[in-house]
């Protein structure tokens, strides 16, 4: 079993290579959005606690992500876990790391998903989505066939994320880098850290991640 932590700022692609990890590996992925709205709607203690805080607006505080990311690594998973977005902080990183010893478990490897801003600009403010089954397009690098009409299913839902503008991703990244990427020097300094060319081609990114995994 390998657990990993994908860092990287928005738009590098975490998610999509999460998901191809998880296809491919058998690996599960704890993202943090996703733990917190599979709770809310849980019925649990827990879940009523997170429905609370988020109800009334206020920030998901560091305990209740560890103690779902907990419940999370007492389930068997063959693969091993993908941490994405979550450490954020150092904080939150030494959280983990402590939550993982006490499940008798440890981190393979951190990898840093490195872009160039400017690229990544052009790359997020030019997507958009199948609203229907979730294909992923872009104006200039992967376009419709059919202007407005999904290749995959034929819907003509296709939309935008209302964040994806070069203001919205400028302040977005001026987050992340603030902090999160303090955690590339930390992990660094444990010798976890390895670094990918997040703007590769999609297969060439999965390739490099996959030898790191295979050397852990």
């Amino acid at each position: 079993m390998v657990n990993i932590i994908l860092l990287g700022p928005p738009g590098a692609g975490k998610g999509t290579q999460a998901k191809r990890l998880v296809d491919e590996r058998q690996m599960v992925q704890l993202s943090t959005g996703d733990m917190l709205r599979e709770a809310r709607n849980s019925g649990t203690e827990m879940g009523r606690v997170v429905a609370a805080v988020m109800d009334r607006g206020d920030l998901v505080t560091d305990e209740i992500v560890i103690g779902l990311i907990a419940e999370k690594l007492d389930h068997a998973a063959a693969g091993g876990f993908i941490f994405d977005g979550f450490p954020r902080t150092l904080k939150q990183a030494d959280a983990l790391g402590d939550l993982l010893a006490s499940k008798g478990q440890s981190l393979a490897a951190v990898v840093e998903m490195q872009v160039d801003d400017a690229a990544l600009v052009a790359r997020i403010t030019g997507r958009f989505t199948c609203g229907n089954c979730g294909a992923v397009y872009h104006d200039h690098t992967h376009p419709t066939a059919k202007p407005g009409v999904c290749d995959a299913c034929g819907s003509t839902n296709l939309k935008r994320r209302a964040d994806d503008t070069e203001d919205a991703l400028k302040v977005r990244l001026m987050e992340y880098y603030k902090k999160t990427s303090p955690l590339i020097g930390y992990y660094y300094a444990k010798d976890k850290l390895t670094s990918v060319d997040g703007l590769a081609e999609v297969g060439a990114v999965a390739a490099a991640i996959a030898k790191v995994l295979d050397r852990g």
